[in-house]
């Protein structure tokens, strides 16, 4: 018996005289990174700049003021150092240069994880960019950033999504829709038991084309008929959401999500089957080919690379600047984006944000073109490092083609710093395009704000550990 107690025992067996405290008092360095940022960041005009986004999206001003302070340095954490949202929370809270970065020190206060998520949701990609800009102009004012040379290139980022296969997208639909119906009332119950026979049909499809299909033939046929077994079902989808929508179900809470879900799927579905059956006709991708079901935005983006020829996700342009700070660029489709229009955007972006264009500029030759080297005279280009294509001479030479060539080379490095796991800009964990620009111009606000803690630490001649 007194064996089994004294097993039962927590913690040390010397009582304290004095409950230990729970409060620790530890003085912060200086020369700790978070300290460092948060003492050179000008809160006051990236506090203006999200004031400035929330009043632009915002539909009314009523409720709460915001403590745009704390969730701005939430944001700034995520993106030096991607975490989830939980994870977050929990470093502010118990971190002291966490506190410290999200202006917390003399507070109890922590922002809850939806707080943050919902925060970044409402500043959205352009406000995120909108603070990285406000963050470059600052890095400018302190000597770090040097405008006049610039370099431009296109990327990819990828989507956290499986790969792309017809038979995917097809299963993927049944599954959905059996799991979203069952959470949006009698109406769409119905609707599964009366498609039951249906949906064991076409998962018998589904197994058989992944098992026993080995041939060509044999998989454009369960192809086809699978196709047609979810053409039948998205057209009773239809009819059912139809009938919802006239008898004015009243939805509450999940059901509401689940049954924009449903909608989402059908349209979705609608224009997929004759893609699906343009690719079993001739053999050939439909333009425009859908490759998610539940982000259709999403598009395959051909790269050429040793491993990967192809990418699925959106594209981005990527503007460095001498001194390593970096502009991104999101495209809004898959026709709004690409290298020889980019080319000439680049330096528009730069214009408008500083003032002026640089003096000297740098592309690769998928922008080159006498009518791009035209433009970027025009807007006050000296010195235009854009790749010739062929046989084409360069429009500069010497030391400032030398200078330009290893400029452009620079950016390929920044590309590669970006898509690494600590900033989060290669496959996030965003389930719409929206959140996965949120995400991409987090990534390139924590990789600017690193060259800026370098950038001072050198000025001030202290070692930081990055």
């Amino acid at each position: 018996m007194s064996a089994s107690r004294s097993s039962c025992k927590i913690g040390s067996r010397q009582l304290d005289l004095f409950p230990r405290s729970k409060r620790p008092t530890i003085p912060l360095a200086d020369d700790h990174p978070l300290v460092l940022l948060t003492d050179t960041v000008d809160w006051t005009e990236m506090e203006a700049r999200a004031q400035q986004i929330r009043t632009k999206k915002l539909k009314s001003a009523a409720g709460r003021p915001p403590h745009l302070r704390a969730t701005l340095g939430a944001l700034v954490l995520m993106a030096i150092r991607y975490r989830p949202y939980r994870e977050v929370q929990d470093q502010i809270r118990y971190y002291a240069p966490a506190r410290y970065l999200c202006g917390l020190t003399e507070s109890d206060w922590t922002p809850d994880f939806r707080t943050v998520h919902d925060f970044a949701q409402l500043l959205g990609e352009d406000g995120i960019k909108l603070i990285n800009e406000g963050m470059l102009t600052h890095a400018k004012i302190l000597g770090l950033v040097d405008t006049s040379v610039a370099v431009a290139d296109m990327t990819a980022q990828e989507a956290a999504i499986p790969h792309p296969n017809e038979m995917g997208l097809l299963g993927g639909f049944l599954l959905s829709v059996e799991r979203a119906a069952e959470k949006t009332g009698q109406v769409f119950k119905t609707f599964l038991d009366k498609a039951a026979g249906t949906l064991k049909t076409a998962k018998e499809k589904v197994r058989e084309y992944r098992l026993f299909a080995k041939t060509k033939e044999v998989k454009d046929r369960v192809m086809l008929e699978m196709a047609k077994l979810v053409e039948g079902l998205n057209c009773r989808l239809g009819q059912t959401l139809e009938l919802a929508c006239a008898a004015r179900c009243k939805l509450r809470r999940h059901a509401i999500v689940a049954h924009h879900k449903l909608c989402c799927l059908h349209r979705t579905m609608t224009d997929l089957l004759p893609q699906i059956r343009h690719w079993l006709h001739t053999g050939r991708v439909a333009a425009g080919k859908i490759i998610n079901l539940h982000i259709s935005e999403l598009y395959s983006i051909v790269r050429g690379k040793v491993g990967k020829a192809v990418e699925f996700g959106v594209s981005w342009g990527i503007t460095r600047l001498r001194g390593g700070f970096v502009l991104a660029t999101m495209a809004r489709d898959r026709d709004d984006l690409h290298d020889s229009t980019f080319a000439v955007r680049a330096v528009e972006d730069l214009t408008a944000l500083f003032g002026k264009a640089p003096h000297s500029y740098a592309y690769d030759r998928a922008g080159h073109s006498a009518e791009n080297i035209a433009r970027l005279r025009h807007l006050g280009v000296r010195d235009i490092g854009l790749a010739p294509r062929g046989h084409t001479a360069w429009a500069v030479k010497g030391q400032v083609k030398k200078e330009l060539i290893r400029e452009r080379a620079l950016v390929e490095g920044s590309i590669g710093t970006i898509k690494r796991q600590r900033y989060g800009f290669n496959r996030p964990a965003a389930q719409s395009v929206a959140m996965m620009g949120v995400c991409g111009q987090r990534a390139v606000l924590g990789f600017n704000l690193g060259k800026l803690v370098r950038g001072i630490a050198r000025k001030r001649r202290l070692e930081v550990v990055w």
